[in-house]
């Protein structure tokens, strides 16, 4: 019995290509704990299998005919079987992934994963862990770490506009027709978005965001 409760991982191969299929497929073959129970050339016969054969893992490809990756793994998601997706492809775009664990995917390699990073992959993908190719972690990182664009109003870049020139709050206040304390509020979601405390430091960090044109 191996730690993922299956004497054996039973697994289908769904990719249009049949190179890859078969690359993957003789892979996988001396590896003790899996077996390769079916394989696919298109989404929708990928889904097929699945229902029929209720393997523990899908591995499959994201762009394919018919019905693509994405797709195809929500609607595997949505059978009344255990079977976990997991992602083998040559897309590593912020939005493929994305798409991919939004459907319900539990990992996401790349197809320059080697046989151990593969199988290692699919043993954890049994037992319900995500997995990631570690290029797709890093992706998704550096991206969580990256911070949210700031997106000012029209109305709050005219009166940032105004501070840049120099002008004080009834000023800006009589330029645009706004109260004083409309002003002040303005400024305060300003102050709030960019992080900043005080006026000249909203202008600085605007003009370098590009949330403000330079005069």
């Amino acid at each position: 019995m191996t730690d993922t409760a299956y004497d054996r991982i039973r697994v289908v191969v769904v990719d249009d290509h049949a190179v890859m299929r078969a690359g993957v497929i003789a892979l996988l073959a001396n590896e003790p704990t899996i077996e390769i129970v079916g394989e696919a050339s298109d989404g929708r016969e990928g889904v097929a299998l699945v229902k029929r054969l209720a393997p523990e893992v899908a591995l499959l490809d994201l762009r394919m005919p018919v019905l693509d990756g994405v797709a195809a793994t929500t609607e595997i998601v949505a059978l009344p079987v255990a079977t976990r997706v997991l992602i083998l492809t040559t897309y590593d775009t912020d939005m493929e992934i994305e798409r991919a664990v939004e459907a319900g995917a539990v990992g996401y390699l790349l197809k320059d994963t080697t046989r151990e990073q593969l199988a290692d992959a699919i043993r954890s993908a049994a037992r319900g862990e995500t997995v990631l190719a570690p290029k797709v972690a890093e992706r998704l990182v550096a991206r969580m770490r990256r911070p949210e664009p700031v997106v000012l109003t029209a109305r709050e870049r005219e009166v940032l506009k105004a501070v840049a020139d120099g002008l004080s709050n009834a000023e800006i206040g009589r330029r645009l027709v706004i109260g004083e304390a409309t002003v002040k509020t303005h400024l305060l979601r300003v102050f709030a978005k960019l992080d900043v405390s005080d006026r000249t430091r909203a202008v600085v960090v605007a003009l370098e965001r590009g949330l403000l044109a330079r005069s």
